[in-house]
């Protein structure tokens, strides 16, 4: 009898039910605040979770231990705009014409036709700003606040690209190629100077001033979504910390270079936590490619990988790479897995509900691995290229085929000493060969001989990048390349 009189009571309501469903529904969530901390020239051995000695770094172990710490992540070209415009497109930097490192006043950088991440989120009403180093082009044209930032104070290129010797002295002599820069100009907005950066003083406060600038833009932009991208200059040489850091390491300059960017990081991360927002941020650290090895004292560590920037060996490419958001992604994992910086853009647009551009990408979306499956493999296989369009290596999970090509080595010459450098050849001649990375990550055994059907398996993915991307060094045009902006 009740049952029967509660069922007539349902039915009775159920209008009225239907009627105010709306008021029922849960909140959508919010999108996720999103910080991308983008190193220069930082190898893979030079966080303390990744092994780093005579320095200290808490606040980056903290991230990892809140997160999860990537052990085979790579940037898609090991130097400077290559990995830059990798990084804010999702392609390899030479499907989007921008390879090697654009020198200031160069006639080309991103083409307007690319869509950054700054853009997709952008058109998702989040607040976007650059603060730090962008060699995506130094013409107004391709300057940030052209390519979905709104705010943007930083280099628009490297900060050895100044007419300032080794030893912090202005070149007096015409022959020096420094000769023919003009004074490193700190930009803000759509490309006025801020100032100039004239003395190895000035480069000292450059770490402190875009963090100051950082975590204004947080405060600023607490009660709206924002995408920060804090892209630090160093420690590309030549290398600086200010005062309060300067002779605090066992490690010299170098570690307290380090030390004042782990106090940076820190600084974020009390911003987000102070205003409130750090439950629902994600936070993403990473590097551009390894360390300039013949810097020597004023350049990193691999930890034990072969060569180092500007090589496609895998102390080149290997790269650290740290990702936290609370009570999202699972705290204190380690992902062994393949993935790299093209990655990134996929992966971010699919957590603030942005869709992805029409044209092809090459990144693939990371989430399976942030949520914690460690089993899951988006990424399968990889292209490295560096010296422009030449193709050298490719890779299938942890085999490695590396290509015939001239390319550089820094293990034949003693290293440079307290910012100077030390000789390389860019000409090394490099042979076929064929690494098991699971066992061999310094690349030292060569098993081509012992492995011919993996030599053949990766041959076909070269084949395949070479059809699609091109290769100089056998006079494959790629089919499937777009053009970088150019001046008229």
């Amino acid at each position: 009898m009740k049952k029967a009189i509660y069922l007539t009571l349902l039915i009775g309501l159920w209008p009225a039910f239907v009627a105010f469903r709306p008021l029922y529904n849960p909140p959508r969530p919010t999108p996720p605040n999103v910080v991308l901390i983008f190193m220069d020239d930082l190898g893979f051995g030079d966080l303390g979770c990744y092994g780093a000695t005579g320095y200290q770094t808490p606040h980056l172990d903290r991230l990892a231990s809140e997160g999860i710490r990537f052990t085979n992540f790579l940037s898609a070209q090991p130097v400077c705009t290559a990995s830059r415009a990798a990084l804010l497109t999702g392609c390899y930097p030479n499907r989007i014409g921008l390879y090697g490192a654009l020198f200031p006043g160069s006639k080309i950088g991103i083409n307007s036709e690319e869509t950054t991440l700054a853009e997709l989120l952008k058109s998702q009403g989040y607040a976007t700003a650059i603060f730090g180093k962008w060699h995506l082009g130094d013409q107004r044209p391709f300057l940030p606040l052209n390519h979905g930032f709104d705010e943007y104070v930083g280099l628009p290129y490297s900060n050895d690209m100044w007419p300032v010797d080794y030893d912090g002295k202005p070149v007096s002599a015409t022959s020096s190629p420094k000769a023919r820069f003009t004074d490193l100009p700190l930009l803000r907005g759509k490309g006025d100077t801020l100032r100039l950066i004239r003395t190895l003083d000035d480069q000292a406060e450059l770490t402190g001033l875009l963090t100051m600038q950082a975590v204004d833009f947080i405060k600023r932009n607490r009660k709206k979504p924002f995408f920060l991208y804090l892209a630090h200059p160093m420690p590309h040489v030549p290398i600086a910390a200010s005062a309060r850091f300067r002779g605090r390491t066992e490690r010299g300059l170098f570690g307290d270079v380090i030390t004042e960017i782990d106090h940076s990081v820190g600084e974020v991360l009390a911003a987000l936590k102070a205003n409130k927002l750090d439950k629902n941020t994600l936070v993403v650290f990473t590097s551009d490619n390894g360390p300039w090895y013949n810097f020597g004292n004023h350049a990193g560590s691999t930890s034990g990988l072969r060569e180092g920037k500007g090589t496609t060996y895998e102390g080149g490419n290997r790269i650290p790479c740290l990702v936290r958001w609370p009570g999202v992604i699972p705290a204190g994992l380690v992902c062994n897995a393949l993935a790299s910086t093209i990655d990134l853009l996929p992966t971010i647009a699919g957590r603030c509900g942005a869709p992805l551009p029409s044209r092809k990408l090459d990144g693939v979306d990371l989430w399976p691995l942030w949520q914690g499956d460690l089993t899951a493999s988006p990424r399968k296989e990889f292209y490295y290229y560096y010296r422009k369009n030449n193709l050298e290596a490719v890779r299938r999970g942890n085999w490695k085929l590396v290509l015939p090509h001239p390319g550089r080595t820094y293990g034949a010459f003693p290293v440079g000493q307290n910012g100077f450098p030390g000789k390389t050849n860019e000409n090394n001649p490099e042979t076929l060969a064929l690494y098991d990375l699971s066992r061999d990550p310094g690349e030292r055994y060569d098993l081509k001989d012992q492995f011919p059907e993996r030599v053949a398996e990766l041959q076909q993915i070269a084949t395949a990048a070479r059809l699609d991307l091109g290769d100089d060094l056998t006079a494959q045009k790629g089919a499937n390349t777009r053009p970088a902006g150019e001046l008229p």
